[in-house]
This record gives C-alpha cells, sequence and structure tokens, in this order.
C-alpha cells in the first residue's frame, strides 16, 4: 500500500475513536444516581456531533425523556426516536440557530429541581446556538463573527466574545436551569479541553469577563457596545463529563501506524499558531528524521492535534487544512519520502466540502500557481486540480484537526 492509503487509514482510526455515539456510551449508565432520581428527564444539546450523542442518551433513557431540543450544523441528523432534532448555520449563526436557541432556553427553565437536564454539547454548538443578549442583535453577531474570523482570531478569544454577546453560553444556560440539576456530556474541540470554551461553556462557570472582551474588542478594531450583564463565575448545580477529545483520537492514529509499521511519534495535541508557520515546522522535523534520525528514524509517523489559525491575506477559497497541506507541499517540492495528510474531524473544513488535503512532493509541481494559491488563501482549487482534496463528508463528530506526516 501507498503511504498517502496508509495516512487515510491512520485518519480514520483516529475518526472511529471519537465516535460520538459509544463515547456517550461509555460514560452515561442508568444506574448513573443522576438518571434514578429524577422525575423527569429533558435532553438539550447543540454541536455538529450532537445528534449521535442525543441518540446515545436515547438509547440509555428512551421514553424517559419528557423534552427535548439539539440543534446540529446542516447535513449532520440522525434518525431520533424521541429527541427534536433541528439544523441551523455554522460558522456564522443564523435565525434558525436563534429559534432553536430559544426553545432550548424554555425548557432548561421549566426544568425544576426533581428533574434532569441532560445536555449534549460538541463542537459548533457556539454558532448552532445563538441567542444574543439584550440590546444585541443577530445580525450585529454575525458581522462581528465575520470580522474576528477574517482577522485571525483564536478560537479562546472567539468564545469570550460569543459568550458575552449572548444569553445561554458561559453558563448561562445551566443558571437557566437551576434548580434543576444538569449533567453535560462533552465531546471537546478545543486545545487542552477547557470546559469553558467548548461550545462557549454553556454550563461551566465562565472565568472571561467583560472587561477581556473590550480587550479583545480593541486588538481586532471591533467597534461595538457591550451588554451589562456578566456571566456566572460559580456555579453548583453542574456535572460536566468529557466523554471524547483530540487526545484519544491521536493515541488511535499512533497504534494504527503502529500496526501499518511506522514508529509513531506525537509531537503534540495542544498545536495552535498560524497555519502556514505550522506546516512549515512539521516538515522541518520530518526532514530531520531523514537527514539525522532525530527524533526518531524512519519509517516514522509523525502526529499532531489541535487548531491553527489562517489569517485571511486574499480572497480565496480554502480552510486550515488545505492551507496546511499546500504550505506544506511548498516544502516538499519532489521530495517522495515524506506524505501529509492534515485534515477536520468533523469532515469539513472551512467553507468548503473537503475535511482537508494531503501533500506529497509532486502537490506543488506548478510551483508559481501553487505560491499564488497559498497567497490568496485559495487552496481549495488548487488542490481539487492535483487531487489532493479529502472528502468524507459529515463525520458526525469533531474533536479538532488531525495532521499525519509519513516518512519512510
Amino acid at each position: 500500500m501507498t503511504k498517502r492509503s496508509h495516512a487515510r487509514q491512520i485518519f480514520n482510526a483516529a475518526l472511529k475513536a471519537a465516535d460520538p455515539y459509544a463515547a456517550v456510551l461509555a460514560h452515561l449508565s442508568p444506574e448513573d444516581p443522576l438518571l434514578r432520581h429524577a422525575k423527569r428527564i429533558f435532553l438539550l444539546g447543540a454541536g455538529k456531533a450532537s445528534a449521535p450523542m442525543a441518540r446515545a442518551v436515547e438509547k440509555v433513557c428512551g421514553p424517559r425523556i419528557a423534552a427535548s431540543c439539539v440543534v446540529v450544523k446542516d447535513g449532520h441528523t440522525v434518525p431520533l426516536r424521541y429527541t427534536e432534532l433541528r439544523e441551523s448555520g455554522h460558522p456564522v449563526p443564523d435565525a434558525r440557530g436563534v429559534e432553536a436557541a430559544h426553545r432550548i432556553a424554555a425548557l432548561a427553565a421549566a426544568a425544576t429541581a426533581e428533574d434532569l437536564v441532560i445536555c449534549c454539547i460538541s463542537g459548533g454548538a457556539s454558532a448552532l446556538m445563538p441567542l444574543p443578549a439584550p440590546g444585541v442583535t443577530l445580525a450585529e453577531k454575525q458581522e462581528i463573527t465575520r470580522q474576528l474570523l477574517a482577522a485571525g482570531a483564536n478560537i479562546h478569544e472567539m468564545n469570550a466574545v460569543r459568550k458575552h454577546l449572548s444569553a445561554i453560553k458561559g453558563g448561562q444556560l445551566a443558571r437557566l436551569a437551576a434548580p434543576a440539576p444538569v449533567l453535560t456530556l462533552i465531546l471537546s474541540d478545543v486545545i487542552g479541553d477547557d470546559l469553558s470554551t467548548i461550545g462557549s461553556g454553556p454550563t461551566a462557570p465562565d472565568p472571561s469577563t467583560l472587561a477581556d472582551v473590550a480587550d479583545i474588542f480593541r486588538r481586532y478594531g471591533i467597534s461595538h457596545p457591550l451588554p451589562a450583564v456578566e456571566t456566572p463565575k460559580k456555579l453548583t448545580n453542574v456535572t460536566n463529563r468529557i466523554v471524547g477529545s483530540n487526545a484519544q483520537s491521536i493515541q488511535a492514529a499512533a497504534l494504527k501506524a503502529k500496526e501499518l509499521g511506522y514508529e509513531p511519534l506525537v509531537l503534540s495535541t495542544t498545536i495552535e499558531g498560524e497555519t502556514r508557520d505550522v506546516a512549515r515546522m512539521h516538515i522541518a522535523i520530518a526532514r530531520e528524521c531523514l537527514r539525522s534520525g532525530r527524533p526518531a528514524r524512519p519509517p516514522v509517523c509523525l502526529l499532531s492535534g489541535g487548531e491553527t489559525t489562517v489569517t485571511l491575506r486574499g480572497p480565496g477559497k480554502g480552510g486550515r487544512n488545505q492551507e496546511f497541506a499546500l504550505a506544506a507541499a511548498l516544502e516538499l517540492r519532489n521530495e517522495s519520502r515524506i506524505v501529509v495528510l492534515s485534515a477536520g474531524t468533523d469532515g469539513t473544513d472551512g467553507p468548503t466540502d473537503a475535511a482537508g488535503a494531503f501533500a506529497t512532493g509532486l502537490t506543488a509541481r506548478d510551483l508559481r500557481a501553487a505560491r499564488a494559491a497559498l497567497d490568496a488563501n485559495d487552496s481549495y482549487p488548487y488542490l481539487a486540480q492535483t487531487g489532493d482534496l479529502l472528502i468524507t463528508g459529515p463525520t458526525r463528530t469533531n474533536v479538532m484537526d488531525i495532521r499525519i506526516v509519513l516518512i519512510s
């Protein structure tokens, strides 16, 4: 088999480890004290993986679910029996998401101390469940989101802003549900599995403040008045459980790489930074393996997880994983011993239908066109032409990105 085929197998192993249905079943039992003592169960959720997560909750709780509302990205639905499933816009919020968020907030507020609110939260929940704070319109939230994305704001900055422009995020959903107990099952898509950042932490205390958001607005040149209500800093009615993460997927990828005959080397599961700089760093490590056998002697599989950022310099079409692949390809010209795959575990990379892309020594064979595409952030059409896009369709999971560098 080719290294490209091996890279795809390793990525598939990472996806399997992030299966949200299995992850929830591993962390939820009918014997759970929170379930046994509940008079009624309210099932709420948001995120790209929240539909299969809800399906797992249905398997455990079934007809005990008295009311529900779960919102997913378009095309990320699964058949459900007891759950009201809705679709809304991502990454830019839309009116459907506002309607779903109103429904979720109303159900949370209807729960009593004798009930249990189960929340399924995964990546994408921030955009899919928008409920603007008083004095903020959806159009204003959309414009601020666009400006932050275009400026290269990281996920922590994005979520700090989203929480304070929302009436439901930053612990405010749990505050609405009180005194009802809340059990939140979380598929992490953020570095370090920070509860307050995943999905903008609707059931987690929020350490960020209005002053922090004001600093972010100044940093990126955004002019907008801030709401007056601060997010909760302490919650006593919530149990938050991480059921899946990038680290678990990277571990599964390492095991598959070993099975295929490579020495797996996990660089980090907390990679951040400008995408093209991170790509150059990965290729530099790969070349060192070839040149000196450090930090490992080939055949080697370098693995990393996390989420990089792209500062837009042009009007092109692509995503951070496609940009990673194209930047890596420019470093790999005519190198036959290295193959790269960078892809999002959710199956979508930026506003495209690709999960990511491969890079080989032939990807940038048209050097002038490759450089022009990278300069214009126009990786998608270039990689489509070279046949290097990875298109998986919706995976219905989301534990950030996986980068695989195979060295023979």
